[in-house]
């Protein structure tokens, strides 16, 4: 049985991208969550994770981590490929979008971190995470154009994965959407391990600071 360690539901971006594409393609893994910046997290971190971080998973003695490398891994491993498109002139598109948002958007991660629970009010972010913004819409927008949608590369896979925390950061901070990013978005909040993930992180009790936000 694989086991995948992760943060807070609620808060761990990072987590929430592997954890969504085992879930969707139903491949059963055991789920370990550790309270992130807690005296708990720091204690037990070493025994699963040679970063100190999450999230990481492990497949008898193998250990795998970062986000991307265990979509990769999963992939090959258990997927026969279908996390990325099987047309070559939509698979090297997806994989440069999942690599630009894995590297990439510094302050839209910085001033907008990931709150499942958060609702917009006056809070607004500065010029530099609006540009980050401006360029997941468009990016969005010229993906889905290619395949149609309902995702950026027509059927879900790692790409939506690797997006899907902005879609909860766009919502939870009140980014104005165009038509497309909306019907996207959409279609990713509709998915049930999405809707999964939601409730899991509403129902948590810890706190961070990213709450003041």
């Amino acid at each position: 049985m694989l086991r995948l360690v992760i943060g807070n539901k609620n808060y761990s971006s990072w987590s929430l991208r592997p954890w969504l594409l085992l879930r969707h393609f139903e491949v059963p893994f055991d789920e370990v969550r550790l309270p992130l910046d807690t005296p708990e997290f720091q204690q037990r971190i070493p025994d699963y994770s040679p970063t100190g971080r999450v999230p990481v998973l492990h497949d008898g003695t193998r250990v795998v981590w970062d986000s991307l490398a265990i979509c990769e891994y999963v992939n090959e491993t258990f997927l026969e490929g279908r996390g990325w498109p099987s047309d070559p002139s939509l698979r090297y598109l997806a994989r440069c979008a999942a690599a630009e948002m894995h590297s990439g958007f510094g302050p839209l991660r910085a001033q907008l971190p990931m709150n499942c629970r958060r609702t917009p009010n006056a809070y607004r972010w500065k010029a530099d995470a609006e540009a980050d913004i401006r360029r997941v819409l468009t990016l969005w927008r010229e993906l889905r154009r290619r395949a149609g949608g309902p995702f950026l590369l027509g059927d879900f896979g790692i790409v939506d994965a690797m997006f899907a925390p902005v879609a909860i950061r766009f919502r939870g901070y009140g980014v104005v959407l165009d038509d497309n990013a909306r019907h996207y978005s959409e279609a990713l909040f509709a998915l049930p391990a999405m809707r999964e993930w939601q409730a899991e992180a509403e129902a948590e009790t810890e706190r961070l600071g990213h709450d003041a936000l």
